[in-house]
């Protein structure tokens, strides 16, 4: 058997990471033009602020989260933390290094969130499951504590937040609301065609392969441990670039208890209801999530008639969150990605059969 094991071939280690070739649907095609040519010039300031841009966002984050729980199988409830470290690293970057441009500041702190979350994926050499999950949740309230705890972070300002500076690039001013969308919206974008090319190649096989079964995985070659710490770290970096933009394309001020854990909870339910391991699910997810509070909102206000106040939508729309948590989980673990993939074939052949 070791001689066996000695004879494998070693395809797995130092794989560089390939761009795979390969068609964008039309259909794609036209709402991607739809999002950078469309709506900024009939999308108003309500929807560019309130639901687009959080959107994306999400859509981001959940992407972030993905990589390391859907493809390389790693359980995490700290996704929040971590969007925390990119925002505060992204501003202390633009704070202290005078004239960065604003990409390199979010690159940076996406990739000092990537360090950050190289760290915490030491302990999952040894631990995996629901201990690995106590272990992501103790570093979300590290880092919360930490934000909170040290001023220098958020610069001694008395309020214990971090304000968006001027957002420009190459001398054009992205404050407003249709600049802050773009700027989300290509940055959105790029990282999701990056995720798609980083989970087709080897890197992505190596980690889909650790999810199914991690000893097998080590019988081939794959370096498990690198592989793990490399899907944190990647993650973090996903997750680090998505709390810059959530503090300054969307919020424009943020504090620690911005990126709590309940800003956690919901990525994590983001990649549940869209479904896991799937780069279409994350934005299926975020779409639920953020539509549903204001469907419910005009919904009561038809039915009733206004005379429901705030805080039962909110109860309500807990309520309906946690029905779906325990549907999809029993029921469909795919999530939605995978409802619709099922409803389209049965469209394919309708009406011969439905």
């Amino acid at each position: 058997m070791n001689q066996l094991v000695h004879r494998l071939p070693k395809p797995f280690d130092n794989a560089p990471l390939e761009i795979v070739p390969h068609r964008v649907p039309w259909g794609l095609s036209g709402l991607a033009v739809f999002a950078f040519f469309a709506v900024p010039w009939l999308g108003s300031d309500y929807w560019l602020n309130a639901i687009l841009i959080p959107f994306l966002v999400l859509s981001l984050a959940g992407l972030g989260l993905n990589l390391l729980t859907g493809y390389a199988g790693q359980t995490s409830v700290g996704a929040a933390g971590f969007m925390a470290v990119g925002a505060f690293a992204t501003y202390g970057l633009l704070l202290r290094v005078p004239g960065l441009p604003l990409p390199v500041a979010l690159i940076g702190g996406g990739l000092i969130a990537a360090a950050v979350g190289w760290v915490f994926g030491i302990p999952s050499a040894r631990i995996k499951g629901f201990y690995l999950m106590v272990t992501t949740l103790a570093a979300q309230f590290f880092l919360e504590w930490v934000f909170t705890k040290f001023p220098w972070f958020y610069n001694n300002a008395s309020s214990g937040t971090i304000s968006a500076p001027r957002l420009e690039l190459l001398g054009v001013d992205l404050s407003s609301p249709v600049g802050r969308y773009l700027l989300t919206l290509v940055t959105v974008a790029l990282l999701t065609w990056v995720a798609v090319n980083l989970v087709r190649s080897q890197i992505g096989r190596n980690w889909m392969a650790i999810r199914d079964m991690d000893t097998a995985a080590a019988v081939i070659g794959i370096r498990v441990e690198r592989d793990k710490r490399r899907a944190f770290a990647v993650s973090s970096f996903y997750l680090g670039i998505a709390g810059a933009l959530w503090a300054f394309a969307y919020l424009g001020t943020a504090s620690a208890g911005s990126f709590d854990i309940n800003r956690s909870f919901q990525i994590l339910f983001i990649i549940i209801i869209g479904g896991m391991g799937s780069i279409a699910g994350n934005f299926i997810g975020a779409a639920f999530i953020s539509l549903l509070p204001i469907v419910l909102s005009y919904a009561g206000q038809a039915l009733l008639g206004g005379s429901v106040d705030a805080g039962q939508i909110q109860n309500l729309q807990k309520m309906i969150f946690g029905t779906l948590i325990i549907w999809f989980l029993v029921k469909e673990p795919d999530g939605l990605v995978r409802l619709i993939a099922s409803l389209r074939e049965k469209l394919a052949v309708w009406p011969l059969r439905f």
